[in-house]
């Protein structure tokens, strides 16, 4: 009985392994960040590094990427880490919205709340200096005070919940 249980499950994991998520690659820029705000080297670099693979429509897949159902669980990841943040679409989102990001991310950092602990883990180049995380934050923050300069304030605010 054992043996048929094992042999089945052998099957079920082959079977999945030709079921793989959509990638998530493209190279369509026109709504990104950097095409409404100036984005230093530095910080474009250790964006690229830390945050796109999750927050932009341009994901570098590691190996393991390949095998299932590792495959599903960073599909998903990626498609919640977007739905929080995309770099890539930015540009596509309301000033009040756009604001608050960059005040989500200054916080983030802060907290070393991201990049996450296990992406991290598995990507240590991702790790932030604590110099990384002051040229995002002061980037961050310059971003917004351009916004207070620019916009009226009630623009820039997030309407409330019922």
């Amino acid at each position: 009985m054992i043996r048929k249980i094992l042999t089945g499950l052998l099957f079920v994991l082959i079977a999945i392994q030709f079921i793989h998520p959509a990638k998530n690659n493209s190279n369509i820029q026109s709504a990104h960040l950097n095409t409404l705000y100036p984005v230093p080297a530095e910080v474009a670099n250790t964006l690229a590094v830390a945050c796109d693979d999750c927050h932009s429509n341009n994901t570098r897949y590691p190996w393991y990427s390949k095998i299932q159902p590792v495959s599903w669980w960073l599909n998903d990841h990626i498609i919640e880490g977007k739905r929080r943040l995309n770099f890539s679409e930015f540009a596509n989102r309301r000033l009040a919205i756009q604001n608050h990001k960059m005040e989500e991310i200054i916080e983030m950092v802060k907290e070393g709340e991201m990049p996450l602990d296990y992406y991290t883990w598995l990507h240590g180049d991702s790790k932030l200096t604590p110099e990384q995380k002051q040229q995002i934050i002061g980037w961050a923050a310059g971003i917004m005070d351009t916004l207070a300069a620019k916009y009226p304030a009630d623009s820039l605010k997030m309407p409330k919940r019922n």
